[in-house]
């Protein structure tokens, strides 16, 4: 099948290209780029992207699906769906599902109903040691030939340093990026909030920035030391973002995320007592969130992930410090990340470099690009174009969202996996057929 689209900005950081040209796709790939195309091919469809931005698909480095073992919450069909309405082609997938991803058969689980759902590509991570508990090394080289593209040991952390001394040493045997978080147990005591004026004030049990800090200083060493390819997931604090900054000037393979809405927010906004407020990392003071906007201008954080996390109701309606921590964020990726281009932090280009190429090469996946023989992963936006988050324009399980009732710049138009069209926000009923098998 050939789909042509014609009149749009086309941005592919990966090519260094902003300009008003035409894309062919046949048979799911990207077969020409340029002006000259024209009706004249056999094409089977035409897609007007008059005032539309045709960029490749966002790739999102941190998405909780709820499937296996919490499908009261969401679940891969759901989820990847509201993947494809944020524009979202490929997405990956945290181990600490239940059961863990630990072993071969749980990772092939998530890619194959993934394949049968065929709204997005998900890769999972690899659980780091068994179970996650930070005792035992997993078979990583197993769970790498299952489909597993890196690997992580979540929130879960490794106490022991010989234990995560030996993982580290075994992910860069086997070539494989680790994904880490930050968070010393000790120091944070299972706390959800920033220790600073904001929870002193509210008598909430805070944690202090050090518990991210100590952590993220340790592992550090023990990165120089194995040479591991190595990836900080979620920072929340400016001190964080100058240590991996100070490490990535000494050749250090290191790079790391921030969440969109760590970019907008602040602990200040725990003062509404609103439950949506309560996720992990905290949010933490005004100074850091200015801290981690301008590591993301200046490139020392390589990537916007939506850090997603699907909750039914009843997470939420407890006391403030009783609810389970996250966000559901598939859907606001892109509002909020344009946001930055609106305030002039980020280009563009830049923002959408952020959400493609730059995740597409932390992981190492096919994706992020509009390049000739890549697969035609796009998404079509409206910058300009709002629209207003409610429960019913949702299409997330998970309602849990701070920008309830908030009207939002950028609107996806269309989502292409593989050149067919997944998501299309005038024809909702779209054609679901199986997508290739993500490659590892």
């Amino acid at each position: 099948m050939k789909t042509l689209i014609t009149n749009g900005r086309v941005i592919d950081p990966s090519q260094n290209l902003d300009q008003y040209t035409d894309l062919l796709i046949n048979n799911g790939k990207i077969q020409a780029l340029g002006q000259d195309i024209t009706r004249a091919e056999n094409v089977d469809e035409v897609i007007d992207a008059h005032d539309l931005i045709v960029c490749p698909g966002f790739v999102d480095l941190s998405a909780r699906l709820r499937e296996p073992g919490a499908t009261h919450k969401a679940n891969i069909y759901t989820e990847t769906r509201a993947a494809a309405k944020g524009g979202i082609t490929s997405l990956l997938c945290p181990p600490d599902t239940s059961p863990v991803i630990d072993n071969p058969a749980v990772a092939e689980l998530i890619i194959q109903r993934a394949e049968n759902a065929a709204f997005a590509r998900v890769y999972p991570l690899g659980a780091l040691t068994q179970g996650l508990k930070g005792q035992q090394l997993s078979g990583m080289h197993t769970l790498q030939k299952a489909g597993c593209i890196g690997m992580s040991n979540a929130y879960h952390a490794i106490e022991n340093t010989q234990v995560l001394r030996g993982c580290l040493e075994y992910a860069a045997t086997h070539n494989l990026t680790v994904f880490l978080y930050a968070e010393d147990p000790y120091l944070s005591q299972n706390r959800s909030f920033h220790e600073g004026a904001t929870s002193t004030r509210m008598g909430l049990p805070g944690m202090p920035e050090s518990a991210e800090t100590t952590i993220l200083a340790r592992d550090l060493i023990l990165i120089e030391q194995t040479g591991v390819r190595a990836h900080f997931c979620r920072l929340s604090s400016a001190r964080a973002t100058q240590m991996v900054a100070e490490a990535q000037s000494r050749g250090l393979p290191v790079s790391a995320d921030v969440t969109a809405h760590h970019l907008h927010l602040s602990d200040e906004v725990l003062c509404q007592f609103n439950p949506q407020c309560h996720i992990r990392p905290p949010l933490r003071s005004a100074a850091d969130r200015e801290g981690l906007r301008l590591a993301l201008r200046d490139g020392i954080l390589g990537a916007i992930c939506s850090d997603h996390q699907p909750h039914e109701a009843d997470a939420k309606l407890v006391p403030l410090t009783l609810t389970e921590p996250g966000m559901s964020t598939l859907e606001t990726l892109l509002p909020l990340a344009l946001d930055l281009v609106h305030e002039k932090l980020l280009t563009m280009s830049a923002m959408i470099q952020r959400l493609t190429t730059q995740p597409a090469q932390i992981t190492g996946i096919e994706g992020g690009s509009l390049g000739l023989g890549k697969n035609a992963d796009i998404c079509l936006f409206d910058p300009e174009k709002t629209w207003t988050v409610t429960p019913q324009t949702l299409y997330s399980q998970g309602k849990n969202t701070l920008w309830n009732d908030v009207t939002l710049y950028g609107q996806v138009h269309r989502t292409l996996l593989a050149g067919r069209t997944v998501y299309n926000a005038n024809n909702t009923q779209i054609n679901e057929q199986p997508i290739e098998r993500c490659p590892a």
